[in-house]
């Protein structure tokens, strides 16, 4: 009898663990666990979440200046739910009440205190203090919890495009990588997130590049978004690359994983750079898109925006940016041509991912995505560039 039992427990065992590894399957390479889910997550066809669209914030043909939004490019929060758009075209940061009501402008356009230039990413530490990459100026603006300039973090010998604050203090950072001379480098010796300290000094540097053999094929795979929760875990999902990766805090990759595509990834053309006399032509590779963002929510569970086709032709929309000085000051124009009518789309869904790496399930979208952020059960979605506008939807726990 007891015999019986306990083949009969292993046969039950074992049926599970196949059942399961249909969508999943986990191994473990140089101590890293990697994770390769399957087309559907182990939601199935009963997702235990969904989301509500509650409102959006902005309108790119409203009357109301406060909302007129030009290029907004991030959206961070303070501790009693105020959220705050960074809305880089105009140079200034809108502050709205939890319920969308606007309340303040802080910021301006200028080289002084709580002035910038194209501001490109924005975060709020636990003390209130804003911080604000001014790229462009190469600094980091500190700004008081009442929106006043407080110091200012050069980055002269860093290229970076995003910032995060950590509970440790330190600055999570994106790296940007060079375009020209990443061939002659050695490519094992460059990092894609680095750790500053609030004098900009480099305290930490992690996460391996990919390389393609050449700079700019290289630089273009490379491209991530990134998202930190609330034990200082930091989270990569790459946009050419079928790869969502976490770190600890102390830059120990933990995990990767990835996904089965409706499409191919990988490089179709490589990029090149041409040098005639002094100019220089450069012709970006040919590859699939298979991430536009990622964020992390309180449970630890990571929502990566991901996309069902490529985008076509029809829908396609090219950004330019010129830089010039005037009148001693940094100018930037950016100008978006292509189909910015078209707002609403199927290419989109968000997937869910446990702490762990296992795809959970899909929600799909109707509009175009450039970004993502969660505060508490809020998620924002980003339409930077065609309705220049914040989607803000409810996560609904089932």
């Amino acid at each position: 009898m007891k015999k019986f039992n306990s083949i009969g427990y292993f046969i039950l065992v074992f049926f599970s663990a196949c059942a399961f590894s249909y969508s999943q399957t986990i191994e473990t390479k140089d101590n890293i666990r990697l994770v390769h889910n399957g087309k559907e997550g182990k939601w199935g066809k009963n997702p235990e979440v969904s989301v509500k669209l509650v409102r959006t914030i902005g309108d790119i043909n409203t009357d109301d200046e406060n909302l007129a939004f030009h290029y907004p490019w991030d959206i961070s929060f303070d501790a009693s739910g105020k959220f705050y758009i960074l809305d880089s075209g105009n140079n200034r940061i809108q502050k709205f009440s939890p319920d969308g009501k606007y309340m303040a402008t802080l910021g301006r356009k200028g080289q002084g205190p709580g002035e910038f230039v194209y501001p490109e990413s924005l975060d709020i530490d636990s003390k209130g203090y804003f911080y604000v990459l001014d790229s462009f100026q190469k600094r980091i603006q500190v700004l008081t919890p009442e929106g006043k300039g407080d110091k200012g973090i050069s980055i002269m010998n860093q290229s970076i495009d995003k910032i995060r604050c950590l509970k440790s203090g330190l600055l999570a950072v994106k790296g940007f990588m060079p375009m020209s001379d990443v061939e002659e480098k050695d490519i094992n010796l460059l990092k894609l997130v680095k750790l500053l300290d609030l004098e900009g000094n480099v305290q930490k540097e992690f996460a391996d590049v990919f390389d393609y053999g050449d700079g700019i094929t290289t630089r273009y795979a490379n491209y991530f978004d990134f998202d930190v929760d609330k034990d200082d875990n930091i989270y990569l999902s790459f946009l050419y690359q079928n790869r969502i990766e976490k770190y600890s805090p102390e830059g120990n990759l933990l995990w990767k994983a990835d996904r089965i595509l409706n499409y191919s990834s990988g490089v179709q053309k490589k990029g090149k750079i041409e040098r005639t006399g002094g100019s220089v032509s450069v012709s970006a590779p040919q590859m699939n898109k298979c991430s536009n963002g990622v964020a992390v929510d309180e449970k630890g569970r990571i929502w990566a925006v991901t996309l069902n086709r490529q985008i076509k032709k029809e829908e396609q929309v090219f950004t330019s940016t010129g830089v010039f000085f005037s009148d001693g000051l940094r100018n930037v124009m950016r100008k978006t041509e292509g189909n910015t009518d078209l707002q609403v789309t199927d290419m989109y869904k968000l997937e869910i991912f446990a702490p762990d790496g296992i795809l959970l399930g899909e929600i799909p979208l109707n509009h175009f995505v450039d970004g993502i952020r969660i505060w508490k059960n809020n998620l924002f979605l980003l339409d930077k560039e065609r309705g220049a506008k914040f989607y803000q939807y409810k996560i609904i726990e089932k």
